[in-house]
């Protein structure tokens, strides 16, 4: 019962902060988009641990993330904030319209070690510590929701999940509306972050199996 009013919790406050609809154009994006394809990848299938896989996260993700950026505040970049410098919202439209259409195509190494833990948490939280399924926001197989821009997770890299779960820890990341993945990774360990982060990665198969 506990762990139904967490998930119910957290999708009312979900609800509350569903981001305006986007109308990106894909194939204008990809041409916007060439210039990201250096880190990224030109599908948006990055093959560096260090920069996130960008290829089916959803529009609405995307363009928040250039827009945060942009204004360099809640989450900074010295890189990210020279590419996302020029863009105008309808750059950021096109070009997470152009990434959300792409397909994920190679699966991201993970030990095996850590899944069992990983899948333990990200299915059904911590009750001990009061940490909630990942699932909740990101999906049983780490698709995200994109219509209230919870982001895609499935295949990312361990590397780069890890960090972004750090960066929320530290409070070096703020972007995240009403504190939720603040609030959320001050109660896990290393441990668990670096579990979390395998599984994660491990989701990839689900995708590529369709």
């Amino acid at each position: 019962m506990k762990k139904l009013f967490v998930t119910g919790m957290l999708f009312f406050a979900a609800l509350s902060m569903v981001p305006a609809a986007t109308a990106g154009n894909a194939e204008a994006g990809k041409a916007k988009a060439a210039a990201c394809g250096g880190c990224h990848g030109m599908d948006g299938n990055s093959m560096i641990p260090a920069y996130p896989k960008l290829a089916g996260q959803n529009e609405a993700y995307i363009v928040k993330q250039i827009h945060d950026f942009k204004a360099n505040s809640t989450r900074q970049n010295a890189i990210m904030l020279g590419m996302a410098a020029g863009l105008s919202d309808e750059d950021a439209a096109d070009i997470g319209a152009y990434y959300q259409s792409q397909k994920l195509a190679a699966a991201a190494p993970f030990d095996e070690s850590k899944l069992a833990v990983g899948r333990e948490i990200y299915k059904g939280g911590n009750l001990q510590t009061g940490v909630p399924a990942c699932q909740a926001c990101h999906g049983p197989n780490g698709a995200g929701t994109a219509g209230i821009g919870y982001p895609q997770l499935g295949g990312q890299y361990v590397d780069y999940t890890l960090a972004q779960l750090k960066a929320f820890k530290e409070g070096a990341r703020s972007n995240d509306d009403k504190m939720l993945m603040r609030s959320i990774v001050e109660k896990k360990s290393e441990e668990d972050m670096v579990a979390v982060a395998n599984y994660i990665a491990s989701l990839i198969l689900a995708f590529l199996v369709k």
